[in-house]
């Protein structure tokens, strides 16, 4: 059975909790302004925040947004050099709009299109320098992006590289359209480089893990020869 307090216990344990409470008070009475300054600052800071979203930046990205519609048409069409600088009717291409509107989420966007279009084009300095400035939101655009990459240093005969972004680009998704495209990509890869070993543990792995798609259907035809 447990012991009860005595009266000495409890005196001196109400002397301890009086005694912080009275330490707590007096270091706010001794730091008072300096407490009141930094949650003031804090609140101040939130506000500036919130303003800055609501009043500058919601409508920016409504602006980018309508003039990205001419440079994406022209990037459909693969018109790429048009899409990066002079898309038409007076519309601003990438680059512009990358410049005109930093910090929103089309102007992001743009450096991803702008990466692409570079690569299609063959500047491919330009284009790693694009894709590497792009932050993917998603799994899937970040796979696309290292596999973007890949090719990008492939074109380069920087094989080393290309091969790392192409398992990256593998593994960024398990998407069914996105993993074993890049894993084919990789085994292609190996192939031109005459590592007909590492293609084949490719091939086999998009087999096992992707067999009903259409990339899992080609590696097995490989396999079979």
């Amino acid at each position: 059975m447990a012991r009860r307090k005595s009266q000495k216990d409890q005196d001196e344990t109400l002397v301890d909790i009086v005694d912080v409470r009275d330490q707590a008070v007096s270091f706010y009475d001794h730091h008072q302004k300096l407490i009141i300054g930094l949650a003031s600052g804090l609140v101040i800071l939130i506000a500036a925040y919130l303003a800055y979203q609501i009043l500058y930046l919601t409508p920016r990205q409504k602006d980018a947004q309508s003039a990205m519609y001419i440079a994406e048409y022209q990037f459909s069409r693969d018109s790429f050099a048009l899409a990066l600088e002079n898309p038409g009717q007076e519309a601003l291409g990438f680059l512009n709009i990358m410049s005109k509107f930093k910090g929103t989420e089309q102007a992001n966007t743009a450096k991803y299109y702008a990466g692409i279009s570079y690569l299609n084009l063959g500047r491919f300095d330009d284009a790693i320098s694009m894709l590497n400035a792009f932050k993917a939101p998603t799994d899937i655009t970040q796979a696309t992006k290292f596999g973007a990459l890949g090719d990008a240093h492939s074109e380069k005969k920087e094989f080393d590289k290309a091969e790392s972004f192409y398992k990256k680009a593998a593994n960024a998704s398990d998407n069914e359209s996105i993993a074993p495209y890049y894993l084919q990509k990789l085994a292609m890869l190996y192939q031109y480089q005459g590592k007909e070993t590492e293609a084949a543990q490719i091939y086999k792995q998009i087999t096992e893990k992707y067999p009903a798609t259409e990339w899992g259907k080609e590696a097995e035809k490989f396999l079979v020869q």
